[in-house]
């Protein structure tokens, strides 16, 4: 009988994926499986990986020192259930000449409807009207019994004067008939553009290094940078963070958009120029935006952002959901039965 490889495995698999695996493989758990979020350090996970040849990592840092341990003791497989694996040293790795699978896109949907939200959000002054009421705003007086109501058909507010929510709080448009710029159409500015259709927007994706046919097949307009600044009435950023993208989006790109336009960004804060967003938010240069991504995490509790009555803020929710990490572990999963069965695998990290 072929002996089983050993894997060492830190991060939640399909119960189904993992009995198939385990076909191949005798299974440790450890990290923060083992022990929980939050509750591990890198020192523990190398110890407590090392002599597997097949390496699972979720959220855990395995830096240098780490993984030339690992590879010394025999690791010739090492995944991470993560979109952007930058916890775990590609260079070491790529000098062992040890490809870094990972799960690109595994939270796209999550991102995507959240930014949907966001746009709703901002454009029908949502959560200002929301926490407005929550605060007691446009209240009216408390009643003995809230079920006895007059048989009417129809509720309405008073006068349109400077006791109406819609005075305080700003009429909001809707999504239908405008314009979405979409900048960086990959995984997550798909799925952003193809939900914001069904609301009957008009995108005008951006994205140098995409063709305009792949663009155009999904029923998008291929635009440059200039185009879609001018003409968007929403822009939600997808951009990555690489030192050609740091505070890209800056005065320059604020200057050229509508001064009624909203940005949204659910990406990283690095390619937004703080400086300028504040300015061109507290200026009206630009009409608003959706945030849910910051310079510093936890966002400062003075930050202007959060005082701003045409921003919406949230606390890096996006790409979380009680699906992910089902979607994270099935690409992991495919990876490590590519490799046990000496398959091509399709997730391997390149930077």
């Amino acid at each position: 009988m072929k002996m089983k490889k050993k894997l060492v495995l830190c991060t939640q698999l399909p119960e189904k994926r993992l009995e198939e695996i385990e076909q191949y493989c005798d299974v440790t758990v450890a990290g923060e499986l083992k022990h929980g979020k939050g509750n591990v350090t890198e020192e523990m996970t190398r110890e407590e990986c090392d002599g597997y040849e097949i390496v699972v990592l979720g959220d855990e840092n395995a830096g240098t020192d780490t993984l030339n341990q690992w590879i010394s003791s025999g690791m010739k497989f090492i995944g991470v259930a993560k979109g952007t694996p930058v916890t775990v040293d590609n260079e070491v790795l790529k000098a062992a000449n040890i490809p870094l699978s990972y799960t690109p896109g595994r939270n796209r949907v999550a991102v995507a409807e959240y930014n949907i939200g966001l746009m709703l959000a901002a454009a029908r002054k949502l959560t200002l009207s929301a926490a407005g009421l929550q605060k007691g705003e446009h209240l009216g007086e408390k009643m003995s019994d809230i079920y006895d109501v007059p048989d009417v058909k129809n509720v309405i507010w008073g006068p349109l004067d400077e006791n109406h929510p819609y005075t305080d709080y700003g009429i909001g448009f809707e999504l239908y008939g405008k314009k979405l710029g979409v900048a960086g159409y990959g995984a997550i500015g798909r799925e952003v553009a193809v939900r914001a259709k069904a609301f009957g927007m008009e995108i005008l994706a951006y994205d140098p290094y995409l063709s305009a046919d792949k663009i155009e097949a999904d029923g998008c307009k291929a635009v440059d940078l200039d185009t879609m600044l001018k003409e968007s009435d929403m822009i939600s950023i997808h951009l990555p963070v690489v030192d050609s993208t740091k505070g890209i989006v800056n005065k320059d790109w604020f200057s050229k958009m509508k001064p009624t336009a909203i940005i949204v960004n659910t990406a990283r804060a690095a390619v937004i120029d703080q400086k300028d967003f504040v300015e061109a938010l507290e200026t009206g240069i630009i009409g608003g935006a959706a945030i849910d991504v910051y310079w510093k995490e936890p966002v400062p509790s003075n930050h202007p952002l959060l005082s701003m009555r045409n921003v919406v803020c949230t606390p890096h929710m996006a790409g979380l959901t009680t699906d992910v990490d089902h979607w994270s572990g099935e690409m992991m999963s495919q990876e490590v039965l590519a490799y046990l069965k000496d398959e091509d695998r399709k997730y391997i990290w390149k930077r």
